[in-house]
């Protein structure tokens, strides 16, 4: 009997991770068990997008070769995670006339209410590509439906909806890279998606939350409510920022400042009065920008279930206070789950562990994932939009 198996690969600033992943003959377990993972030094990329495909490309070879020797199996296909500055939402709405005779609403209406909402941002995403299909509200006639439209009647349907798009470029170059370093890209989703399938629970997604991942060169962050994305940003400012901060105000070289940021011990004498001025400018900065944002939404101080932060720069003493005071919202540093018996605890195998949940669920109907994906070999809009409609 063939092993369920699956491998997801975060290509990020800082590191490449890759994670291979079984599922047992229990399907109700939630979390795969892991088998393997590899990792190496990223090279050739800068705020997420390729600069160098010859570097990425070893770095990618040697993360894979790690991860098949750890699992003990040929890795030849993987889900791929895409972050970095190159991801935006565009939000939309279409409407089409029911077909049917009775007026009952089919997965034709649907698909042409979606394709409507599509073609009136085509301007817009020229030069991107749409990885996400996220419906957020349908009506009928005018009014809201809750839950599934399909089989109600009216004569008029429409749909609000997020779509998350990268630029086309920055994603065709990482799925070369991958392929020229021997794996096959199933699909692509986007790493804040990816990394809340492990970081927050669903009764955190249903109350309302923002994922803020603080990575070494980009912050993202993900909200939710009624259990489903309704906004994502990625800001150009990140973990790094704040080491090169401290090497600059305290005069001590980038490998010091790092072990500083960490709150290793060093052989430097500071003013710790000083260290804490410097983290709390560049980290209120940082939350300015999410705050801002919730603002634009009009999510500010309306999400019960808080701020959960994870990513690199999350382990920086009194973050938390900084970002509820901030915020004026619930914080708290997130707790992957990993599963029972795995031996990965580190947050930042969040994401790549997020692609194999998602990879070993995506065809069925109750994935945790919740929303419509547009593959890259095809259009899996109505098969996969049955993981969103109840």
């Amino acid at each position: 009997m063939a092993r369920n198996i699956t491998t997801g690969i975060d290509i990020g600033t800082y590191q490449v991770k890759i994670v291979v992943s079984e599922r047992g003959k229990d399907k109700d377990r939630q979390f795969p068990r892991i088998i393997g993972t590899g990792f190496a030094e990223s090279k050739g990329l800068r705020h997420g997008y390729i600069i160098n495909s010859g570097d990425i490309i070893k770095s990618i070879r040697h993360a894979v070769e790690q991860a098949e020797k750890s699992s003990q199996t040929r890795i030849k296909r993987a889900y791929l995670s895409i972050g970095g500055v190159g991801l935006e939402e565009i939000r939309s709405k279409g409407e089409v006339i029911i077909t049917r005779a009775d007026g009952s609403v089919t997965d034709l209406d649907l698909k042409k209410a979606f394709d409507n909402s599509e073609e009136k941002i085509a301007s817009r995403i020229a030069n991107r590509k749409v990885i996400h299909l996220i419906p957020l509200k349908f009506k009928i006639d005018g009014g809201t439906v809750l839950g599934r439209p399909i089989g109600m009647h009216g004569s008029r349907l429409e749909v609000e909806t997020l779509f998350i798009t990268c630029l086309e470029q920055h994603l065709n170059d990482l799925i070369q890279a991958v392929e020229e370093a021997g794996i096959e890209v199933d699909d692509v989703m986007a790493s804040p998606i990816a990394a809340s399938l492990v970081t927050l629970s669903k009764t955190q997604k249903m109350a309302g939350c923002v994922l803020a991942n603080i990575g070494s060169e980009t912050v993202s962050m993900a909200v939710f409510e009624d259990n489903i994305p309704i906004s994502l940003k990625v800001f150009p400012i990140g973990s790094t920022d704040i080491t090169n901060d401290i090497a600059l105000g305290l005069k001590v070289s980038l490998e010091e400042a790092e072990q500083i940021k960490k709150g290793a011990i060093t052989s430097t004498e500071y003013p710790k009065k000083k260290l804490d001025e410097i983290i709390v400018a560049r980290l209120s900065d940082i939350f300015e920008l999410i705050d801002n944002h919730l603002k634009k939404i009009g999510k500010n101080g309306l999400l019960p279930a808080g701020i959960i932060i994870t990513g690199g720069g999350s382990g920086i003493a009194t973050i938390e206070d900084l970002a509820k005071a901030a915020l004026k919202l619930p914080s708290k540093l997130a707790t992957p789950r990993f599963g029972d018996q795995s031996k990965v605890r580190d947050a930042s195998w969040a994401v790549a562990y997020g692609l194999t949940i998602w990879g070993l669920t995506a065809d069925e109907d109750e994935s945790p994932v919740g929303i419509a994906l547009a593959q890259k070999t095809g259009n899996r809009v109505l098969q996969l939009l049955k993981q969103f409609l109840p």
